[in-house]
């Protein structure tokens, strides 16, 4: 997985760019990027699949800000960023833990 930043200089916003790498052993059918930045919807657009196996999406989010999120694999498992810049408890009274990102 990896995430990749490109801050505007002319607009208060950033292009963030979201790459899932495929698992070994889990057929991925659909990859969803599922956040603060959208409510936490899981009806959100899928990521477009790579020919790699990958999935890529790229999102506009404002500068100077915080968001955490995860990504929904096969509208059913939950999977953390590796390269998020960091992580905190995701308040579902469990260990569970969303990605942080910092913009």
């Amino acid at each position: 997985m990896s995430i990749k930043k490109q801050c505007l200089k002319n607009k208060p916003e950033c292009k963030v760019t979201f790459k899932f790498e495929k698992k070994d052993g889990l057929k991925v059918e659909s990859v969803k990027i599922v956040g603060d930045f959208n409510n936490w919807d899981k009806n959100t657009e899928p990521m477009k699949p790579l020919k790699t196996g990958a999935f890529t999406q790229t999102i506009s989010l404002n500068n100077n800000a915080q968001y955490q999120f995860r990504y929904l694999v096969n509208d059913s498992e939950w999977f953390n960023d590796e390269e998020a810049d960091d992580y905190t408890n995701a308040g579902l009274g469990n260990s569970e833990q969303n990605s942080i990102l910092n913009l």
